[in-house]
């Protein structure tokens, strides 16, 4: 198995479009051709971790965050960064990225961080809009099925929670196939009329190119005719965050008590509690006081992240408590959420978790 099919269900999982235009995620050292001898997933890539890959034969580390996150204009070895990119490389170490990406999907960081509280109907806090098209196209009403069939098979038809989702409206064609032309129906140089299914499919944009492929390999058509279209509509899936609900309310002093058992942590940084019991929980891994205003939109009771400034706390506004865990703290169980998603597709294969604590923030108590 090469580096590239590990990447590939990663991708799958979390397109490289989801990432935020700032971010750096993807292969950053190691060629993917290379057959892959063990993965081993962590937070980080450090210096540490790269013996650890060593040690155990692992030439591929998944991390979220990505060791290389501006351009490196000298590799001397002088700070953190040149020395474990230089010893990945010499160790010929591969160092693949998975990070807003990561963050940016339903079931990603922050649906991780939801499920360990025990949330439910759980949404993007902050919805992505501009990531669905829809695809418009004319098929012969016998061979609709087929082309439907097959566009829901590469992908299309997801809204939601509901799939193989289309439109279907019945009409009339016309075509005149030219000199050399060789038409499903109909006579080259005359005029011909089709009874069709005018077929309307909508689908996240990354996916256009197997979904038209899809299209034209089912398509009895020699010419067939469709159109693509960017939606403004926000995909239900991918976003910013995560808001959802904890299955029954419960007082604020006995959610954080939870909430420092459930992440271990040694201390939560937080606003004055309100006379609210909480069940509206809202979170977001890592820096996420950019979604302040967002929870209190949705009205959470709490909002968890982590880096919040002095003055982001006033944003809270005695309208909803606000807890800041610690970025490590927050997204430490995305390593296991790495860890599920390769181990459930290549359970037989080397597949490991750091034993390295990649985190650089220590508390005196």
């Amino acid at each position: 198995m090469q580096i590239k099919d590990i990447i590939n269900v990663l991708e799958s999982q979390a397109h490289p479009s989801l990432q935020e235009g700032y971010d750096n995620a993807g292969l950053i050292t190691g060629n993917m051709w290379e057959e892959c001898t063990g993965i081993l997933c962590s937070l980080d890539a450090t210096e540490a971790v790269v013996e650890e890959a060593i040690a155990n034969r692992c030439n591929l580390i998944v991390a979220h965050h990505p060791i290389v996150f501006k351009g490196l204009k000298k590799i001397t070895g002088k700070t953190y960064v040149e020395r474990t990119v230089i010893k990945a490389i010499k160790h010929d170490i591969a160092l693949y990225a998975i990070h807003t990406n990561l963050d940016n999907i339903l079931d990603g960081v922050n649906g991780r961080m939801a499920a360990q509280l025990g949330l439910t109907d759980c949404k993007p806090l902050l919805p992505k809009p501009g990531l669905l098209k829809k695809l418009y196209t004319f098929v012969p009403q016998a061979q609709a099925e087929q082309v439907r069939t097959a566009l829901f098979d590469a992908g299309a038809g997801h809204i939601g929670n509901y799939s193989e989702c289309s439109f279907n409206a019945e009409g009339t064609g016309t075509f005149k196939g030219e000199i050399g032309t060789n038409p499903f129906a109909g006579v080259p140089g005359q005029r011909h009329a089709e009874n069709e299914v005018k077929m309307e499919v909508i689908f996240p944009g990354w996916l256009q190119r197997q979904v038209t492929e899809a299209l034209i390999k089912a398509h009895p058509y020699e010419e067939p005719a469709y159109d693509i279209v960017l939606l403004e509509n926000s995909h239900a899936r991918v976003g910013s965050g995560v808001t959802g609900l904890l299955p029954a309310p419960c007082e604020a002093t006995y959610f954080l008590e939870n909430l420092k058992k459930t992440f271990n942590l040694p201390v939560i940084r937080h606003t004055a509690l309100t006379n609210k019991t909480i069940q509206t929980v809202s979170l977001c891994g890592g820096a996420g006081s950019f979604l302040i205003s967002n929870a209190l939109h949705v009205k959470s009771d709490i909002y968890i992240t982590s880096d919040i400034k002095y003055h982001e706390f006033f944003e809270a506004d005695s309208r909803m408590i606000l807890a800041d865990i610690g970025h490590y703290e927050s997204e430490q169980y995305t390593i296991d959420l790495l860890y599920d998603i390769l181990q459930e597709k290549f359970p037989t294969f080397a597949v490991l978790k750091t034993a390295v604590n990649t985190n650089p923030v220590l508390y005196y108590v």
